[in-house]
């Protein structure tokens, strides 16, 4: 992917979020992307603090954790990856 994004003249930069897809299971709250959640945006999807959404929103944070383990092995994860959905650019 980062080959392919930087020789066609994409503007890679550190920071910049990559991602091959979604793991989702056959169950509708089993979905793997807010898309999924909200059913192409057609459903609002409510939230703990009680607000709702349908897509990502100016302001919204993301915050990625995963870890995998299994009985008898130790668990390992990647930690927190962390960004700010900002404003676009005028």
């Amino acid at each position: 992917m980062i080959a392919h994004h930087t020789l066609s003249g994409c503007n890679l930069q550190p920071g910049d979020l990559l991602a091959t897809g979604t793991q989702s299971g056959p169950l509708p709250e089993e979905a793997g992307s807010l898309l999924e959640l909200s059913r192409g945006g057609r459903e609002a999807v409510g939230l703990a603090s009680g607000e709702t959404r349908r897509f990502l929103e100016d302001g919204d944070a993301v915050i990625l954790r995963a870890w995998c383990e299994r009985a008898g092995a130790a668990r390992i994860g990647f930690g927190e990856a962390a960004g700010r959905v900002l404003p676009a650019l005028a």
